[in-house]
């Protein structure tokens, strides 16, 4: 019997070192690398914006009537050859339509007139070469003198209104408006004949919230952003603030003047404004989406030698893409931008190129 239990004991023990011998390694890792985006602190420029939305008008515009009656005569377009229509380009000066109206040419006597002057310029002078020899008076020559200034208003007038059968283009612009009229139809007085307008320049109402009245001033600038053509962002300046406030809408007003050099906006378009109220240079500036809120702290991963670590942050002005950090981050560290939702403190990271 005591053989037996000597046996077993033998084979046990031979058993428990066969199995020791053959146990795995429970000290394998099990660290996981988490795949992360990571971009690096640089300083840029930031700017803060106030928006609003409005139209915009052309700086210049100008519709012009007939102040004669007479038979309509609409002229060629020297650049295109043909009769001036919408659309068109005009100089300043052009002649865009005519009025003609014989009877009245004839009662401007312009002929007659300007014989008129002629002679009352030859009488002034020969009263004054007798008035210098004492054969005259000192009033007999004034009174040439006002004979010969009556005929130049005259003839002055005449001119005048010898230029309203010219219907001219005031500024060098766009034909926005132009009624149309048989030609030779005789048409009346006070009839609007064609509208010329220059949107070369635009200018903009602004209502802005009145909590940024001290933070706005003439000369800063403003982008401009149509909403039918969101690539092309246009430059602006505000040109005047109203310092009254509307009391029911707790806003003022405050005009933005839009360079618009290439005609890319319409008058009348409907627009974005973002007016600049703040701006820093040379300051690290991140992107706005990559900021979380943990513990009512604003937090980004920094990575350093494989590891996140939380990195809480204060930022400073912000717009719609990006956010200026004041405190938190050092120019040069690198920063989680893509990945960083499943990160914890400490995080294990594989930086993805």
């Amino acid at each position: 019997m005591k053989q037996i239990r000597t046996t077993l004991f033998a084979l046990t023990t031979a058993s428990l070192l066969l199995n020791a011998c053959k146990q795995p390694d429970m000290e394998v890792s099990t660290t996981v690398e988490v795949p992360v985006g990571v971009i690096e602190a640089t300083t840029s420029s930031i700017e803060e914006f106030v928006s609003t939305t409005g139209s915009v008008y052309s700086s210049k515009e100008v519709s012009i009537t007939s102040e004669i009656t007479g038979e309509y005569s609409l002229q060629i377009n020297p650049a295109t050859g043909k009769r001036y229509a919408l659309g068109d380009h005009v100089r300043a000066g052009a002649v865009l339509i005519k009025l003609e109206d014989e009877e009245y040419v004839n009662d401007l006597r312009t002929k007659s007139k300007a014989v008129d002057m002629e002679i009352s310029q030859l009488e002034y002078e020969k009263q004054q070469a007798l008035y210098e020899k004492g054969g005259v008076t000192l009033r007999d020559l004034k009174n040439a003198e006002i004979t010969k200034i009556n005929t130049e208003y005259d003839m002055e007038g005449s001119r005048i209104n010898l230029a309203k059968m010219s219907l001219v283009a005031p500024f060098s612009g766009v034909i926005s408006k132009l009624p149309y009229f048989t030609e030779g139809t005789r048409v009346p007085t006070s009839t609007e004949m064609v509208t010329v307008i220059d949107y070369r320049k635009l200018f903009l109402e602004a209502n802005l919230p009145e909590k940024y009245f001290r933070n706005i001033e003439r000369g800063y600038k403003v982008y401009i952003t149509s909403y039918t053509s969101t690539v092309d962002t246009l430059m602006g300046t505000i040109t005047q603030i109203s310092p009254s406030i509307d009391a029911e809408a707790r806003t003022f007003l405050s005009l933005v003047e839009v360079e618009n050099s290439e005609e890319i906006l319409l008058p009348g378009m409907f627009v974005k404004a973002d007016l600049v109220v703040n701006s820093a240079e040379e300051v690290i500036v991140i992107p706005k989406d990559i900021i979380m809120s943990r513990n009512r702290n604003q937090i980004v991963y920094v990575v350093e030698q494989g590891v996140a670590s939380e990195r809480i942050i204060t930022t400073g002005l912000q717009n719609a893409s990006s956010v200026e950090v004041k405190m938190g981050l050092l120019k040069g560290e690198s920063i989680v931008n893509s990945g960083f939702e499943t990160l914890r403190d400490q995080s294990r990271v594989r930086i993805l190129r």
